[in-house]
């Protein structure tokens, strides 16, 4: 097994290690690579957004982000070439570009009727990529964008472990914190 293989299994399974914490309802989402504060990729960034007050169903967790882009195919393709480099799982939730909506969407048949052909986001630790909405992580992004996301964490430390191996090879990758909603979606 190669060094990348055995290094990236070992932060999943650390991901999933559940580890009671409160969640500091004053602080404010931030892009952090390291200790510094970084300004997202994304380039059309709203001016008009406002933050929500949080609840219990809102939990901290750390989203590995490689890049950013409002081209679907242009993050797909990125997509398939880190899982060979990486080999890391792709979880796409049932979900593709629905290029008629010009959105990631659940099949129009889905079991879900709620959600069926629309988007529904990745919310629970997870070490596996997918493209999401980047505005579902940090709201000041426009509802366009995409990230493709590595991972979502609930410790610091094994989001900035992966990080640190993807960045080697991806130089725009950063890490946010992010308040995720938990709660039901129906």
């Amino acid at each position: 097994m190669s060094k990348y293989l055995i290094l990236i299994l070992a932060i999943c399974l650390s991901a999933c290690e559940h580890q009671s914490k409160t969640t500091n309802k004053s602080e404010t989402k931030g892009l952090a690579i390291g200790s510094s504060t970084h300004k997202p990729i994304d380039t059309d960034i709203k001016n008009d957004a406002t933050e929500e007050p949080l609840t219990d169903d809102y939990e901290e967790f750390y989203v590995v982000i490689v890049d950013t882009n409002i081209n679907y195919w242009y993050l797909h393709q990125k997509m398939k070439t880190l899982q060979k480099q990486f080999k890391l799982v792709i979880d796409t939730m049932g979900r593709f570009y629905n290029s008629t909506k010009d959105l990631i969407a659940l099949p129009d048949d889905d079991e879900d009727e709620m959600f069926a052909g629309e988007y529904f986001p990745r919310r629970y630790p997870s070490c596996a990529l997918s493209l999401e909405y980047l505005n579902y992580y940090y709201n000041p992004s426009n509802d366009k964008t995409i990230a493709l996301v590595a991972g979502v964490f609930e410790q610091s430390a094994s989001a900035d472990s992966l990080l640190k191996l993807i960045v080697k090879n991806e130089p725009k990758a950063f890490k946010i914190k992010s308040e995720i909603y938990l709660g039901c979606m129906h």
